[in-house]
């Protein structure tokens, strides 16, 4: 058993059939059957079966996998360092940043970058926090900015805090006079999907409160889209406090001021534990604890900052 084998292993598990593997691959489907047919004599036992067209992995199989992606993701990680190593000044930064806070802090980041590491490359991935941290658990980003949440899998480092608060559109019922919290159950919301730690936090307070859970008539995976779509109904929804003013569209929107509906977040910077940081991204790491001041500023501070 080989790290050949083991990549054609995995190419085979995500491909889910032969052709499609060896068309990444760019290699025949003989050789992966014969790779099939080598670990399956060295393990002992199956590790496909079919199920139609597709090839599904036996339990000895997804133990395989397992194993294989830990040990091709050291290798790669690995190769990598030694490439930073090499290249010294040159490298690619893969960064994760969640929408909220893209515009106010990555400019002046990314102006740095481009004029200070004119030969460090960028892939920034813009999206929600499960998105980003899958993202960053499978090794597709070295670092993902995003609220903090309790987690095993990441080393975390705060860099600052934010405000969630309710928001509606200025021309919103609720938007003149001061609102209760009954008057909220007389309209629906729009928020990001169920597993988004922001919608988890608003209807847990719903329940700490004794209210019944908001009732959502959009639900959306685009927070740069929100603040059009809330400007434009009687939607009601829970975003940053930053997007009343930054946001293209969030002039239009005013906060609902409910402090027991207010959440106090913090922002950090994630990596996997106990995993590689390329050179490159560890430079970028250290601008962006900089321009955030010492560990925990705020948003509109750090606005103003850069």
């Amino acid at each position: 058993m080989n790290e050949r084998d083991l990549r054609y292993l995995l190419a085979i598990s995500e491909a889910g059939n032969l052709r499609l593997a060896s068309q990444r691959l760019n290699i025949t489907q003989p050789a992966l059957t014969k790779c099939i047919l080598r670990m399956e004599e060295e393990t002992g036992t199956k590790l496909f079966q079919r199920k139609g067209r597709l090839l599904a992995p036996t339990s000895v199989g997804n133990v395989l996998i397992r194993r294989a992606s830990s040990i091709v993701q050291s290798i790669d990680e690995t190769q990598r360092e030694v490439q930073d190593y090499v290249s010294g000044s040159r490298g690619h930064v893969r960064l994760g940043v969640v929408a909220t806070i893209t515009e106010f802090l990555m400019p002046e980041i990314l102006r740095d970058l481009t004029r200070e590491s004119p030969n460090v490359t960028l892939k920034l991935t813009i999206g929600m926090t499960d998105f980003l941290l899958d993202n960053l658990r499978r090794d597709e980003l070295d670092v993902v900015i995003s609220p903090i949440y309790e987690s095993g899998e990441f080393d975390c480092e705060p860099i600052m805090k934010d405000q969630v608060v309710i928001v509606a559109s200025r021309d919103h019922p609720l938007a003149s006079g001061t609102p209760t919290l009954c008057d909220l159950m007389d309209y629906r919301w729009i928020l990001p999907q169920s597993s988004v730690g922001l919608r988890i936090w608003l209807e847990r307070a719903f329940e700490r409160l004794s209210l019944p859970a908001p009732q959502v008539q959009v639900e959306t995976n685009s927070l740069p889209l929100m603040p059009k779509l809330i400007a434009k109904t009687e939607l009601l929804s829970f975003t940053s406090r930053q997007n009343l003013a930054g946001a293209i569209g969030g002039e239009h929107l005013v906060e609902l001021p409910f402090p027991e509906i207010t959440w106090e977040r913090d922002f950090g910077i994630f990596t996997r534990k106990g995993g590689y940081i390329p050179t490159a991204s560890q430079v970028l790491v250290d601008r962006i604890v900089q321009v955030t001041g010492d560990g925990m500023g705020d948003l509109q501070t750090t606005r103003g900052h850069l």
